[in-house]
């Protein structure tokens, strides 16, 4: 598994939703006037119920990824017992892996190739289970528009658009379910001079097939599959809180709209590996962006690159003795701000 494989699968891009919609929202929707923009308190309202996600509900369902069309579906439970928090993801096509959380505990396992990856993980951004997760600071950089109804899985849900106001950032469409709040579908949509002329064109997407909400929780589903690792390599990066400063870096031109969620230094190799990795995770309150900084290694890092999977676009570049990888679901001009705005502190 290469290197930048371990970043992302520590990384995961499937983000928390849940909690309900606020109570007017839905009838807001049946009156508004189609790609409306929702007034900015009632938009701050919906975003910060939104944003609870991670801290309710209780639901299992089929999680489908699409992107440069390849599909990809993973069987999901999340569960909420008093401040314990439970998720499983099983790939169901593919090369299986499975992702298991309990609190900040998380194992990753690929059975196949029996590898495992066990940390004790801080949530730069938080991870779960479902398509993504939206903070308030979001409005700085986008409106949310409203584009009516739709169903999802069999439920009804509210449609709504997240449109950026600049360049340097995609759109994103979301589907909320009417009942619940839960987050059941969301779009990342393709750039294009006339914002209407993309909102068909999703370069990824994040939805569920099906689902059961408020369901009875099964944290034994979850936990079952912990330490079961006889017979497996298994790797536990170590890593701890820092910050850019302390690690002699700084960032000379922040990327309008985003700010620093947090910093982490990582142990990246395997046992006798002593090289270890920053990871500075930018957030515009919809989207992330994490910065790698690691020191050079010519035998490893021959040639600087660009390249995009779906949304999801990735940037290498090298600083003297160091090593740069930029990684986030926003145009490679954005990456290339985020590399070009990272600079060395004098001693």
């Amino acid at each position: 598994m290469g290197r930048l494989a371990l970043w992302r699968a520590l990384c995961p891009a499937v983000l928390p939703w849940a909690l309900a919609l606020p109570a007017a929202l839905p009838a807001l929707a049946q009156t508004a006037v189609a790609d409306s923009v929702l007034p900015t308190a009632e938009a701050r309202q919906w975003l910060a119920r939104v944003q609870q996600a991670a801290r309710s509900g209780n639901y299992e369902g089929t999680l489908v990824y699409s992107a440069g069309g390849q599909l990809a579906s993973s069987r999901v439970r999340h569960y909420r017992v008093g401040d314990q928090t439970y998720e499983l993801l099983e790939t169901l096509d593919g090369r299986q892996h499975r992702i298991v959380r309990h609190n900040d505990q998380v194992q990753t396992v690929w059975p196949g190739s029996r590898v495992a990856v066990i940390e004790k993980r801080e949530t730069l951004p938080a991870w779960g289970t479902t398509p993504q997760a939206v903070d308030p600071l979001a409005l700085e950089s986008y409106e949310l528009r409203l584009e009516g109804a739709s169903r999802v899985a069999g439920r009804e849900a509210q449609v709504v658009r997240m449109q950026p106001r600049d360049m340097l950032r995609y759109a994103q469409r979301l589907w909320a379910d009417v009942t619940t709040g839960l987050m059941l579908r969301a779009d990342v949509l393709a750039p294009g001079a006339d914002a209407r002329a993309a909102l068909n064109t999703a370069l990824e997407s994040h939805a569920f097939s099906e689902i059961e909400l408020g369901v009875k929780p099964r944290p034994d589903q979850v936990t079952q599959w912990l330490n079961r690792l006889d017979g497996y390599q298994v790797t536990r990066p170590q890593q701890q809180r820092t910050t850019l400063e302390a690690e002699g870096w700084s960032v000379a031109r922040p990327v309008q709209g985003f700010v620093l969620a947090g910093c982490l230094k990582r142990g990246m190799g395997g046992p006798g590996e002593g090289a270890t990795v920053i990871q500075a995770v930018f957030t515009d309150g919809l989207t992330h962006v994490s910065v790698f900084v690691e020191p050079f290694q010519a035998e490893r890092h021959r040639q600087e690159l660009h390249a995009q999977r779906g949304a999801t676009a990735t940037l290498t570049a090298r600083r003297d003795a160091h090593w740069v990888t930029v990684v986030g679901d926003v145009p490679v001009p954005t990456l290339r701000l985020f590399a070009d705005a990272l600079e060395r502190r004098k001693p």
